[in-house]
């Protein structure tokens, strides 16, 4: 299997298991009320603000530390031209931080992680995914009501 159909495979995952993430968080109560339902990612990340801190196990430690030792950059216009551009979220919660990061690892492959069916930096790019991953997999597990949801 080569490295960029792994990617791709992977890419899939992150984008399915995202999907089902926020379904669950909406289902589960973690919603901005009535109207559109939307996930309230922010509520969601005070209820595993415990888990991130400290990290039951190497996997979610090691995907935590990956990824906030070397954030997503985002995408910004600067004079017209498209820049990545490293950009701290303002949040006092560590967990916040890090689930803002991770939605921003799904939306830099939604608007072109790839170019021409080219992986920009494939080993930061699969580094990113498995570690992303890791971090959705814990932090619905941790919540019982959305993991209900989730494997409902």
């Amino acid at each position: 299997m080569t490295h960029h159909h792994q990617l791709d495979t992977l890419a899939g995952e992150l984008f399915h298991t995202f999907a089902r993430t926020e379904y669950s968080l909406k289902a589960a109560g973690f919603n901005n009320g009535e109207g559109a339902a939307e996930a309230d990612w922010r509520k969601f990340a005070l209820a595993v603000e415990a888990l991130i801190a400290k990290p039951p196990s190497k996997d979610l430690k090691e995907a935590i530390d990956f990824i906030l030792g070397a954030p997503p950059k985002k995408q910004m216009i600067r004079n017209g031209v498209i820049k990545w551009e490293e950009s701290k979220p303002t949040t006092d919660s560590k967990a916040d931080e890090l689930l803002i990061y991770v939605r921003r690892v799904r939306n830099n492959l939604f608007h072109g992680g790839k170019f021409n069916g080219h992986w920009f930096s494939p080993e930061r790019s699969e580094a990113l995914l498995r570690s992303s991953l890791t971090i959705l997999f814990s932090c619905v597990e941790a919540v019982p009501n959305v993991s209900a949801a989730y494997h409902g």
